[in-house]
């Protein structure tokens, strides 16, 4: 048997259910993995809400990413893979201690590097990496600005651009600036009404790049804050999280600037980052990801690289960690552990609500007892 975590429908993080149901079939080119650990990243906040762009119809099992072992393989799959470690992308299905996965878009993790550690870079690892050295092509010696930068994506990307020799400022509130300056940023305070000017005191002349998750009227002054030549990475409408309405409508609002801006001769660029663009093509898409993840978790196993782990929080208290996740106060990356026990330090005094999700029998589709507390 396995058990899950279900997003039922437009709930809040107490509504998600736990479900039990007998562990599937391994089909041709299929892998089962015992999951290890599984993130709660911005995508599953958006998507509690019916915000996320293609988001599945409710009910689904969230979860973005996932790092675990391989218990059983399909025809076609090499069964010298059962027992490694693997993360592998999902966009869902992760809240669960086991799920079955394309082979293919198997990536090793070295066996030096724990479980949650490898979870906290696995999309944010592969989304930074991309908008970095993809798409950006930030060079040593450059100045970039990267707004919350004591997130999942923003930490791992300040890191990765200091590895890299560039300058970084970042925004984050002033409870995370020891943070973001120990991770080698310049800290600024992203509610300061004045941070463009704060931000050009720094860079006189513009920022080379801006990576920006905010969106809405914000993305226009990232736009102007950056150098001839420069480039705004935009990979995210956090601003409108909490607005009721259509899902698409915001980031269709925000493609058409961003191709405006491109069509302007003033030398910038603005692309918008999606992680699962060129999928359709895909053998190079999963060689893309296993060579850019391969990278930065090489880095994260030879210690030039940080895990920003948030809190461990075990799967069946799925609820606290979204209620965590979203409550803006932690650096880094929550992450759900299978066969835990509580929380971490990393999490005292950031406790989110108690009480564990129900248990739904998966064989009948009723609700029965509560759930581990």
């Amino acid at each position: 048997m396995l058990t899950e975590v279900v997003l039922p429908g437009l709930v809040e993080p107490e509504g998600l259910r736990l479900r039990t149901r007998p562990l599937p079939e391994t089909g041709p080119g299929q892998a089962l993995v015992e999951v290890e650990a599984s993130g709660v990243s911005f995508a599953e906040q958006q998507m509690r809400r019916g915000k996320y762009y293609d988001q599945p119809p409710f009910p689904f099992v969230p979860g973005y990413d996932l790092v675990g072992r391989v218990t059983a393989t399909g025809a076609g799959v090499d069964p010298a893979l059962r027992g490694r470690r693997f993360a592998v992308l999902t966009k869902t299905g992760g809240w669960a201690t086991h799920t079955l996965v394309d082979a293919g878009d198997l990536v090793a993790v070295p066996e030096e590097v724990g479980a949650a550690e490898a979870e906290t870079v696995v999309v944010n690892g592969i989304t930074a990496w991309q908008m970095l050295h993809r798409m950006a092509k930030v060079r040593s010696g450059a100045t970039i600005l990267v707004l919350g930068a004591n997130g999942g994506v923003g930490s791992t990307l300040v890191q990765l651009a200091r590895h890299a020799g560039i300058r970084v400022i970042g925004t984050a509130s002033p409870r995370h600036h020891g943070a973001v300056r120990t991770l080698g940023a310049i800290p600024l305070d992203y509610r300061d009404p004045d941070l463009p000017a704060r931000v050009r005191e720094l860079a006189p002349g513009g920022v080379d790049a801006v990576f920006d998750h905010v969106g809405g009227e914000g993305i226009v002054d990232s736009f102007r804050l950056l150098a001839r030549g420069g480039t705004l990475v935009s990979y995210g409408t956090a601003a409108t999280r909490d607005v009721p309405g259509s899902s698409r409508a915001p980031v269709l609002k925000l493609f058409a600037r961003l191709l405006l801006w491109n069509l302007l001769p003033n030398g910038r660029r603005a692309h918008f980052y999606n992680l699962w663009a060129g999928r359709r093509r895909l053998a190079g898409y999963q060689a893309r990801v296993r060579a850019d993840l391969g990278q930065v978790l090489e880095l994260l196993a030879s210690g030039d690289f940080s895990a920003q782990v948030a809190a461990r929080i075990p799967l069946t208290e799925a609820p606290k960690a979204m209620r965590l996740a979203e409550s803006g106060t932690v650096t880094g990356k929550v992450v759900l552990v299978t066969g835990a026990t509580g929380v971490t330090e990393e999490a005292a005094g950031h406790r989110a609500a108690e009480g564990g999700p129900r248990l739904v029998d998966g064989s009948a589709g009723r609700t029965g007892g509560e759930g581990p507390r």
